[in-house]
């Protein structure tokens, strides 16, 4: 179930102050009219990994993930119908400072992992390494093959996808998923004419700080995408 969240500039003297809509749940029958639609890879990866299988014996392979991860992406174009450009961002390698912590928290999550695997009896499925979603690992060069064959199909097959702009940025290319979507925002809204109406931005990631990108983008039609998250015995 897909959530949106509408913020409002409320610097600009020249609007009115308006109540952000925090989570407002998407009518699955009154379209929502967005123009630009951006997506935060990363979360939509590390969600397609735990899909349901028949056999849970049986450990997810390669193309599952990407099955799903398309789905995913379907999915999410459906529900808000972008009119002008859709941008699909996935995480590419990240500053020194924060490859540092990267590596601390992977290198815990492998150690981890050997001991899950350690305990597990002959025949047990080995469960997949998220470690592989990580720029320039082979999983990633493979998604991203798929990823390009899959958006390239879409295009030239489907109707809704054929009068829109898609941009596809992947692991090679250097930069935080959110922050490479943030950017080609302020460079859009640079190059917009002053004369031409603002331009309704959706966000779709799972990362809290992209609330606060949002909210400094200083655009009057900005909305943060998500599904709604439930927690356990409540």
């Amino acid at each position: 179930m897909l959530w949106r969240t509408k913020f409002l500039n409320t610097v600009r003297g020249d609007l009115p102050f308006v109540s952000p809509l925090v989570s407002s749940l998407i009518p699955p029958l009154i379209p929502t009219i967005l123009d630009n639609l951006y997506l935060d890879m990363n979360g939509i990866i590390h969600n397609s990994i735990h899909i349901e299988r028949e056999d849970e014996n049986v450990p997810v392979s390669e193309e599952q993930i990407f099955m799903a991860v398309f789905q995913y992406i379907e999915t999410l174009f459906e529900a808000i119908k972008p009119r002008k450009l859709f941008y699909l961002a996935i995480d590419g390698p990240a500053p020194r400072a924060k490859m540092n912590q990267q590596r601390a928290r992977r290198f815990r999550s492998a150690e981890a992992t050997k001991k899950l695997k350690a305990g597990l009896a002959p025949g047990d499925p080995m469960p997949f390494d998220g470690n592989c979603i990580t720029p320039g690992t082979e999983f990633m060069a493979k998604l991203s093959k798929h990823l390009k064959y899959f958006l390239v199909k879409k295009m030239s097959e489907d109707s809704a996808w054929k009068n829109i702009q898609v941009i596809f940025s992947g692991h090679d290319v250097p930069g935080e998923g959110e922050h490479k979507i943030m950017n080609f925002v302020r460079e859009h809204i640079a190059s917009r004419p002053l004369t031409s109406s603002p331009t309704r931005h959706c966000l779709y990631g799972l990362d809290a700080d992209l609330i606060i990108l949002g909210l400094i983008s200083h655009e009057p039609n900005f909305s943060l995408l998500r599904e709604e998250i439930k927690f356990a015995g409540k």
